[in-house]
């Protein structure tokens, strides 16, 4: 349900008490998390979290409805953002200029991130207000006291790799609708269990892999389903770089002010590094997704997006690949290869870009970047040339696949609608499936037959245990 127009928005927060807090969880009797603003009889304890679940936490401020655009106070959706690193801080940006949205809570687990992500908010609406000032925007360390929070419709999470499946589901169960940076998550167990709840709880769930909400991508999609390059043979993609890598890095002292164990969450225990959780507010994109306890690599980073634009391309949302083939070399960080069912051939290259070779041409797609060959005649050197070729090659009732030109209102949209964003949890599970048989191909550096209908290992190849990955007590995604 979505908020009326009295937004339930928390104070401003006591300061210097997150050590504190920090220091009672780890001995086990603290709140399970700390939400600025909250009066201490209202923090969350492990016994009370359930109750507080079904009660709105804070004070209302009243907000005229005017500053959220035209859509009335029933339409208004109501944001909470959960970790406030690199990523989540452009969506933030973005999702705050967006009509019929507020953002009411941010949450992360680094103090100075979380202050100015909050900051970056009230000084947002202290614009709108026009009275110079605005305290409305709560700051959360532990994303379970943001979830029990009844004002908040949706969040968006943009942590860690590792994260992703146990917040999104843990926010389906809080009634919360998710919008969840790509890849989708850790394992392909976690995959499955994110489909099934989010069919249990009929969220609605965008995963980020935007790349479906780019024209370039969209076009290139059109036509290679209406055969312009005739049957797809084979397929190079690159995703920047290789498979994930163990965690080796040195300890350095922890940073003030950011609960390193809540960071860590169901990771294994081990010292604070900088190249994992940076230091203060950062304008880059941290290393932690090189290593293979929080990612996988550039094989789940772009993979996310590439991959699943090739899936997007063969019309294979529903279903995958069939064989997932190791590199010649062992430990070589390209040449593994995936192939579908009627024998379209991907190959993992160096560098960043997909080409797909038809029996009737070539076609190449990047950000920014169409290139289409008809034959040996190169037709289009360009994106500004899109709209041309699609109007020459593709008659007006050619199959078009479905369009999106914004991955956020597209978002924000189904949840008004209660319809399936473009990108939605079924097809991000599919598309990261992909990237987790890649990397294991890699890591055991096997052969693997797959069954995508039953999405299991088949013909006797794979163990069942790659298919998971461990967490530490007491974190799961059950």
């Amino acid at each position: 349900m979505l908020p009326t127009s009295e937004s339930r928005l928390l104070p401003d927060p006591p300061l210097g008490e997150e050590r504190e807090q920090q220091q009672k969880r780890l001995e086990g009797n603290a709140p399970i998390g700390y939400c600025s603003g909250v009066n201490s009889s209202d923090r969350l304890t492990r016994r009370r979290f359930i109750k507080v679940a079904s009660a709105s936490l804070g004070a209302p401020l009243i907000l005229r409805s005017s500053l959220f655009g035209a859509d009335t106070p029933s339409n208004r959706i109501t944001l909470g953002f959960i970790g406030m690193g690199r990523q989540n801080r452009s969506l933030l940006g973005r999702f705050l200029r967006i009509d019929g949205v507020q953002v009411a809570a941010v949450c992360e687990v680094d103090r100075t991130r979380r202050e100015h992500a909050r900051k970056v908010v009230n000084d947002h609406y202290a614009g709108q207000t026009g009275q110079g000032t605005y305290s409305g925007c709560a700051a959360c360390v532990d994303f379970r006291e943001l979830l029990a929070r009844k004002d908040i419709d949706a969040v968006v999470i943009a942590t860690p790799d590792h994260w992703h499946a146990i917040i999104a589901i843990a926010a389906a169960r809080a009634g919360k609708d998710i919008y969840c940076e790509k890849p989708l998550c850790q394992s392909i167990h976690e995959a499955q269990e994110m489909v099934r709840v989010m069919d249990e709880t009929k969220r609605v769930f965008q995963t980020g892999s935007m790349q479906r909400s780019m024209r370039e991508f969209r076009g290139a999609v059109d036509l290679i389903r209406n055969g312009v390059i005739g049957r797809v043979e084979r397929i190079d993609v690159g995703v920047s770089g290789g498979p994930g890598i163990p965690c080796d890095l040195p300890a350095e002292p922890e940073e003030p002010g950011l609960d390193w164990d809540l960071w860590l969450g169901p990771a294994p225990v081990r010292p604070y590094n900088s190249i994992l959780s940076p230091r203060g507010v950062h304008d880059f994109f941290p290393q932690w997704r090189r290593y293979r306890e929080y990612g996988g690599g550039k094989v789940t980073d772009w993979g996310a997006h590439h991959f699943d634009i090739i899936q997007w391309a063969l019309d294979k949302d529903e279903s995958g690949p069939v064989e997932f083939l190791p590199p010649p070399q062992p430990n070589a960080q390209y040449g593994a290869r995936f192939v579908y069912d009627n024998g379209t051939e991907a190959t993992h290259i160096e560098g960043n870009t997909i080409v797909f070779h038809g029996t009737r041409g070539k076609l190449h797609v990047n950000r920014g970047n169409f290139e289409l060959w008809i034959g040996s005649e190169e037709v289009a050197v360009s994106t500004s040339q899109l709209p041309a070729v699609l109007s020459k090659y593709l008659p007006p009732d050619a199959p078009r696949v479905a369009v999106s030109d914004n991955h956020y209102t597209n978002w924000l949209d189904c949840i008004r609608t209660r319809k399936q964003p473009i990108t939605h949890v079924k097809i991000g599970a599919r598309s990261v499936t992909v990237c987790h048989l890649v990397n294991l191909s890699y890591y055991h550096g096997q052969r693997i037959k797959w069954d995508p209908a039953r999405q299991a290992f088949a013909d006797g190849t794979g163990d069942p245990k790659w298919m998971r990955v461990g967490y530490r007590e007491p974190w799961d995604v059950a």
